[in-house]
């Protein structure tokens, strides 16, 4: 399964992220899972692929060349694909994934994973799409698709696939 991950390149300010963003590749590299990400070696992105690598699991890289051009690849994975913009690069992510997950990132994490939000709520896309709520960090987007369906603009039948999670215990249940 080729399993996209969006989160942030720095490390935030609490080990609690490096901690989860670990624990998560590592179950990625051990079920043997291709990790898709944003293919940087900056923070927790590069804490990301180095987990997947150590345990075993290849990584693929996708990264703008406006990035390349800054030197913020992770020259140790597996492939890197370079892409000649940002959104060039959402798509190919898009296309090469079988799952979705966001770890908490910043707003460039926010606008892939609505991106996949969206396409599950029209059916142009049949894959889970997994917000990691680590320590409540995503509560205020599930109010709001809460807030969606009571105001009748949205449904639970449109918002089928979009799952909040606590920790990687409950992705692995979703990946089964």
């Amino acid at each position: 399964m080729n399993v996209t991950v969006y989160l942030g390149a720095s490390f935030g300010n609490d080990e609690k992220f490096k901690v989860a963003i670990e624990e998560l590749g590592t179950f990625i590299g051990k079920r043997g899972d291709t990790l898709i990400y944003g293919g940087s070696k900056s923070g927790l992105m590069g804490v990301l692929a180095d987990s997947v690598l150590a345990a075993g699991g290849p990584v693929i890289g996708v990264e703008p060349q406006m990035f390349i051009d800054q030197e913020f690849q992770h020259d140790g994975i597996t492939e890197l694909i370079v892409t000649s913009n940002m959104s060039e690069r959402k798509a190919k992510m898009i296309e090469l994934g079988d799952a979705f997950i966001a770890f908490p990132g910043g707003t460039g994490t926010l606008e892939e994973i609505t991106e996949i939000m969206s396409l599950i709520s029209l059916k142009l896309l049949d894959a889970p799409c997994i917000l990691y709520n680590l320590d409540g960090y995503y509560d205020g987007l599930k109010e709001l698709l809460r807030t969606m369906i009571s105001c009748d603009l949205s449904s639970k039948e449109r918002q089928k696939g979009i799952y909040f999670v606590n920790n990687t215990s409950e992705i692995e249940e979703l990946l089964q």
